[in-house]
């Protein structure tokens, strides 16, 4: 694997993990058709714990067999694949070291009715990413919740067990909980406040949701309008969460969130590139379309990342 200038200059960010670590990051950022450019597109199939089968897979009924997911990630020439236990187990053997692999190592479901203090169970290990060929673990926290403090001791022990096995971590940072307004999870400075957390907590690659312009903490908000941090376009607000991830020297991909049109999701993913990010992580909007829409859509957003407009 020959690693390009731009990967190498990302990977030099990450000063204290270890050649393991560094070259799974480096399997990730070179796999597919955006290896080697610094930019990813991620398959997430995590939905199904959190949503249920029917509301994630029953707009395309191929998505309740897990292979379904693997083969869309290795035909669309993804950079990752990141799913549960489970859902990596079931296809570990036919596609191992077909694409890179993220062992989503916590989760969280919607029959839950916590919501001062939502939090997720851990439902993976290190050592599970270690036998099933994983390069990382992902692992949500929700900075807000009355539970942050428990997700994020869990998250600095798995952190700490992955890089010592020379495996990455991969941070999904969700505003949610008693300490966050509906509208500040994704206001401006709270995903701002939300990815600066998780690079502190020593993440790799960094999962948010694109900002809005709403300001949500009073004392933020002074702030902000007194240094005239730009916020207007979405442009602007993800080059600030760059920003806020060690000047850019983390890498930031952006959620794709629920089913939407094309355009928009176009639209976004142009406003992540210009605006400095690394890319999308997206699910809902691919797997939930037939196979040869998905393909059309994530063949239009790797050549968005490579600068491709038309």
């Amino acid at each position: 694997m020959k690693i390009s200038t731009r990967v190498k200059k990302i990977l030099d960010g990450y000063e204290s993990d270890n050649p393991g670590t560094k070259t799974n990051l480096a399997r990730i950022l070179m796999h597919g058709k955006l290896g080697g450019t610094g930019k990813l597109v991620i398959l997430p199939v995590d939905q199904g714990f959190e949503h249920g089968p029917a509301r994630s897979f029953a707009p395309n009924p191929a998505g309740y067999e897990p292979h379904y997911h693997w083969q869309l990630g290795i035909d669309a020439g993804l950079s990752a694949f990141a799913a549960p236990l489970g859902m990596i187990e079931d296809g570990a053997s036919t596609f191992a070291g077909a694409i890179p692999t993220i062992l989503k190592v916590n989760s969280a479901n919607s029959l839950s009715v916590e919501k001062d203090a939502p939090t997720q169970a851990i439902t993976g290990s290190v050592k599970d990413a270690l036998r099933l060929g994983c390069s990382a673990i992902g692992y949500t926290i929700y900075p807000g919740s009355n539970a942050a403090y428990d997700m994020m001791n869990d998250l600095r022990e798995l952190t700490a067990e992955a890089k010592a096995n020379g495996l990455a971590v991969v941070v999904w940072s969700y505003p949610r909980g008693k300490g966050v307004t509906k509208d500040g999870e994704t206001g401006f400075d709270i995903v701002a406040y939300a990815a600066h957390m998780v690079a502190l907590l020593g993440a790799h690659i960094i999962k948010v949701k694109l900002p809005t312009d709403h300001l949500d903490l009073p004392e933020a908000k002074k702030v902000y309008e007194a240094s005239n941090i730009p916020r207007s376009t979405l442009t602007e607000r993800v080059r600030h969460v760059v920003q806020s991830c060690f000047g850019g020297r983390r890498l930031v991909v952006f959620s794709g969130g629920g089913k939407k049109g094309e355009d928009s999701l176009f639209e976004e993913a142009k406003a992540i590139r210009d605006g400095g990010g690394n890319g999308s992580i997206i699910g809902r909007n691919s797997f939930q379309r037939p196979y040869d829409d998905a393909m059309t859509l994530l063949g239009k957003l790797v050549d968005i990342y490579k600068g491709k407009d038309e």
